[in-house]
């Protein structure tokens, strides 16, 4: 029969008992003695524990090609199936392995122990602390199933259901066979041998601290590069670093935003400006015509109260003129029928000299008059008028003949009180 390290570490008390170069003192004899009695009280320990099922340390012996031998403390070595290592590397001669006793041997037969029963129930007291505390645990896939995917934590087989896999909504397996996930424990009952996993719950308490510190940057007002999530019929999605945020169709363009909105496309970047942080929620409220200048100001700088220009005629209406003001931009002005001048009659395709009396800022439109127009020339012509060297008036004029008459006098009178040269 082969020796077991238990029976071969005996046999080496004994022979040291009695070798006489070894004998050296009493107190020798007796250490070595409490040694041999300390092997044996190992021995009924291990034996105590592995029959009340307990988890015990076994050290591996021999490796075959279906088992893992381990010694208990008896004359036949324990049995674990290599099975159990499954996925795990083997272990190897010498090292120790965490197992609980199955079935018990004999002195003909093996004992069998379970290292994967044994990794189980130290698991699920694991399981049980995590639970309890709330405390993140890891976790490998071990498979994708229907309706979500088999987890193997702290050695304890779960479940993650597919709603519990990911931030949003999933509908198909996004993670493969072999994934190490962070997951918090749902559901737990060893009884029923039922361990949830949900991984939703992680990625939500790192996404809520990962949103307040984009949050910490920003601020209302600022402009930033935001991707396009979703074109909707009255609005747009955007989304900033993971974060929501929407435009409404006022805040598209300053004209025509409902053309303007169908010319985005998901995935599309584009520059927003943030006009609202929900403090609640932290979504955002942008705004992508306020990085352009509203165009009734742009028509306010181009065409000043009271400037003139010229205008031509696109259509004649009962109420007044449509009309258009330049060659390039051909900005559209109006010309109501009050702001003609008595008898005017003007036809499509005539230009006419206007005044401009205003902008309509909801229709972007110039508010002409012809009749202001006259007003503003005939204040012109006044101003030059006023701006030329004023004429002599007759007073002034004989005033100036009176003095010339004066002056000429006086110098006959100076000429002829000259002396007579000798």
């Amino acid at each position: 029969m082969e020796d077991t390290p238990f029976l071969s570490s005996i046999k080496k008390v004994k022979l040291s008992m009695t070798n006489p170069e070894k004998k050296e003192t009493q107190t020798t004899q007796i250490n070595e003695e409490m040694t041999m009695d300390q092997l044996f009280a190992q021995q009924d320990e291990m034996q105590d524990k592995l029959n009340k099922k307990e988890i015990v340390e076994v050290t591996v012996v021999q490796v075959s090609q279906d088992n893992v031998l381990v010694d208990v403390g008896s004359k036949k070595e324990g049995l674990i199936p290599l099975s159990d290592f499954e996925g795990k590397d083997i272990p190897a001669v010498g090292s120790t392995v965490t197992a609980v006793l199955i079935k018990k041997g004999g002195d003909e037969r093996h004992s069998i122990l379970s290292h994967k029963k044994a990794i189980e129930t130290v698991g699920w007291a694991r399981c049980k602390e995590a639970f309890d505390a709330k405390q993140r645990v890891r976790g490998l896939i071990t498979a994708c199933v229907k309706g979500g995917y088999k987890v193997e934590v702290n050695g304890v087989p779960g479940f993650m259901p597919l709603s519990l896999s990911e931030l949003h909504t999933a509908y198909k397996h996004y993670l493969p066979k072999g994934a190490k996930i962070k997951a918090l424990i749902a559901e737990f009952s060893k009884e029923k041998q039922k361990l949830i996993i949900s991984r939703k719950q992680v990625l939500e308490e790192d996404e809520s601290v990962r949103r307040a510190e984009v949050l910490k940057e920003i601020k209302v007002g600022d402009t930033l590069r935001v991707v396009v999530s979703k074109v909707g019929k009255d609005c747009l999605h955007l989304r900033f670093h993971g974060i929501e945020g929407l435009v409404s169709l006022e805040n598209i363009a300053w004209k025509d935003p409902q053309v303007i909105l169908t010319n985005y496309r998901r995935g599309q970047r584009i520059k927003a400006k943030i006009l609202a942080i929900d403090p609640e929620t932290g979504n955002l409220t942008f705004g992508i015509k306020q990085l352009f200048l509203n165009p009734a100001d742009m028509l306010k700088r181009r065409y000043p109260y009271m400037s003139t220009t010229k205008a031509t005629i696109t259509k004649v209406t009962p109420e007044g003129l449509e009309v258009e003001l330049g060659t390039k931009n051909k900005t559209k002005g109006y010309i109501a029928a009050q702001e003609y001048t008595e008898g005017f009659e003007g036809k499509v395709g005539d230009t006419v000299s206007v005044a401009v009396i205003g902008v309509d800022g909801a229709n972007y439109l110039v508010n002409l008059s012809i009749r202001r127009f006259d007003q503003v020339q005939n204040r012109k012509v006044v101003a030059q008028y006023l701006k030329q060297a004023p004429r002599p008036t007759l007073g002034q004029l004989l005033q100036g003949s009176f003095e010339e008459e004066t002056e000429d006098e006086e110098t006959k009178t100076a000429e002829g009180a000259k002396p007579e040269a000798k």
